[in-house]
């Protein structure tokens, strides 16, 4: 899918970067599913993780963490599932988020969802 906003694709690329700078392997980008979308899925070590991009341009309102609500966490856990049922033999995975805001370095949430 192509993002419509010039910021998100330049946030989901940055993020992209970031992330094989820490050695994750990508599988998917922009994952469709009946469930939803999932951004980015990669491989870290032997780990399937699903990541939600969040980009914000300033901390008004919470910044990037806040914009990740709990309908948005349920949204990806379905899809996640859906995912792992498509693609079988994924022992160990999580839901993560990176939170990019300007002038900040990147921040990797781990298990966002419980």
């Amino acid at each position: 899918m192509r993002l419509n906003h010039p910021q998100g694709a330049a946030a989901e690329e940055a993020a992209w970067r970031f992330l094989q700078a820490q050695g994750c392997r990508l599988l998917a980008r922009n994952w469709h599913c009946p469930y939803g979308e999932i951004d980015l899925i990669v491989e870290h070590g032997r780990c399937v993780v699903f990541v939600e991009v969040r980009f914000r341009s300033g901390r008004g309102f919470g910044g990037a963490a806040a914009s990740i609500t709990p309908a948005k966490l349920a949204k990806l856990q379905r899809s996640a599932e859906y995912y792992l049922q498509q693609h079988p033999g994924h022992p160990d995975c999580r839901i993560d988020a990176l939170l990019l805001e300007p002038g900040r370095e990147p921040e990797w949430l781990h298990n966002i969802v419980e």
